[in-house]
């Protein structure tokens, strides 16, 4: 078994019971094909698994030094009811947080992001001013009364296009600082989710009006503030070549055609 190494930052991987063992084969494999450049230590974390899925999925794990966490939880509270405990076992550290569709493809990739990291700091690797709000659409006219319904509860948690946020497939913050965003908040269902992400009270509302310092970080190793997120190249932007992290949503933006590509673009960035 590996223990924690003093003052060294927190990976934390998410497995969860809804997630094709793929996934987190592909999780190892890119880890150990790139150099995080920084040391750290490893938690990988099993959401819903009994003892027997568990133990099969380590098997598979046996080249990786890591740190089990079983969430102790019984009931589907999604990715941030995990993070939401991880946060406060890890408190007094840096934790960069990755779902179970995420993974690494640059070297110095923990380097690249523990060198702007800061106490009153959040890192993400990608953003997005997408809206959910105006994503929504009706797809049956005969669904037109549950549709209006549904739109007007989004219109009150979700703000229209352009809405800045650091997406949360992998982002980097301090313990104890995300506990605190995370203590009092439900998470029982998709919407909650999402609310999360991109919502009116969303983690990087919360801490833009907390005067952290908001940034994504490219595979050049750039800062990028609000203002310049689009150019970080690490998400639905041009050919998308500078992103730290692979999720599924930027290997489905990479496979599209040219025409299809610049079609996202313009809903993810306005432009």
């Amino acid at each position: 078994m590996k223990f924690i190494t003093k003052n060294n930052p927190i990976v934390c991987y998410l497995f969860t019971c809804f997630d094709n063992i793929d996934s987190i084969i592909n999780f190892k494999n890119n880890y150990l094909k790139f150099n995080s450049g920084f040391s750290h230590n490893l938690v990988i974390c099993f959401k819903l698994l009994n003892q027997k899925q568990i133990t099969n999925i380590i098997k598979e794990l046996s080249d990786l030094e890591f740190i089990n966490f079983v969430d102790p939880y019984n009931e589907n509270d999604f990715d941030f009811g995990t993070y939401k405990r991880v946060a406060e076992l890890y408190h007094d550290k840096q934790i960069f947080f990755l779902n179970s569709h995420s993974y690494p493809i640059c070297e110095n990739w923990l380097l690249k992001l523990m060198s702007n990291s800061g106490n009153n700091i959040l890192i993400g690797t990608s953003a997005s001013n997408e809206s959910l709000l105006d994503s929504f659409k009706l797809k049956k006219k005969y669904k037109i009364f549950s549709y209006l319904f549904r739109k007007m509860r989004l219109k009150r948690k979700f703000n229209i296009f352009p809405n800045p946020h650091l997406r949360t497939s992998s982002f980097l913050i301090k313990g104890d600082k995300l506990f605190d965003y995370l203590k009092y908040i439900k998470i029982q269902n998709k919407e909650d989710a999402w609310e999360i992400e991109s919502g009116k009270q969303s983690l990087t509302n919360y801490f833009r009006k907390n005067n952290f310092d908001i940034f994504v970080i490219n595979s050049d190793g750039s800062k990028f503030t609000e203002d310049n997120w689009i150019y970080s190249e690490t998400y639905c932007y041009s050919k998308q070549l500078k992103s730290i992290i692979s999720d599924k949503h930027t290997r489905k933006y990479l496979a599209l055609s040219e025409k299809d590509q610049i079609s996202t673009q313009f809903k993810v960035w306005g432009k």
